[in-house]
């Protein structure tokens, strides 16, 4: 009789664990559910704003550029709205872009930068078109941008550096040294404007 009372208790904590053990995976997925019906709602709220600002790229390409943007900022702990503000400064949503310093793509990346960050991003650059695959551009562009936020501990300097280069200003490195210059100011602007139209990466029921 003691042996049947002690299979008993030893079956139902099985059943309490089993029991226990569902729930908490259901609850795990209708919050994973929940958080990627999340993610689709901003991923789409980046599509229709890209069209508001009539950039010229098919609805595929549109949603490549939304999914990069978001995903990588996510990866990278960086706030996509940032990296949207960077992108409409650097080339005004013009995957073509190229500048006289030989920057290009979405993000303005250079070669050299995208080959000395290549063990960070695993992106080998061995032609430059690839730096206007937009997927590409956009992972080595947020890898530098939170690469710089990392290290100067200050959004201005970071984003001066992304602008001017992290060499020509290392030497004024400091949490106090905060740089207002025209890139700095236009990215801010930009940001503040996205942070009116965009939700929150954390609440993408916002408003």
């Amino acid at each position: 009789m003691k042996n049947c009372g002690k299979v008993k208790k030893t079956f139902i904590v099985f059943v309490v664990i089993i029991a226990f053990t569902l729930v908490t995976f259901s609850m795990i997925e209708a919050f994973n559910n929940e958080n990627s019906k999340g993610n689709e709602i901003i991923k789409e709220k980046i599509v229709q704003y890209l069209k508001s600002k009539k950039v010229r790229a098919s609805d595929e390409r549109l949603k490549t550029i939304a999914n990069s943007v978001y995903e990588e900022a996510q990866d990278y702990d960086v706030d996509y709205r940032l990296v949207l503000a960077v992108i409409k400064v650097e080339s005004n949503f013009r995957n073509e872009a190229v500048s006289k310093m030989g920057a290009r793509g979405l993000l303005q990346i250079k070669p050299s930068l995208a080959r000395h960050i290549f063990k960070d991003t695993g992106i080998a650059v061995k032609e430059t078109k690839t730096l206007h695959e937009p997927e590409k551009n956009i992972k080595i562009g947020v890898n530098h941008i939170s690469s710089l936020i990392e290290k100067f501990e200050n959004l201005n300097t970071a984003l001066h550096a992304y602008n001017v280069g992290s060499e020509r200003i290392k030497h004024k490195v400091s949490k106090e040294y905060s740089p207002n210059t025209p890139f700095t100011k236009k990215v801010f602007y930009e940001y503040s404007q996205l942070r009116l139209v965009l939700p929150d990466p954390t609440d993408p029921d916002e408003d």
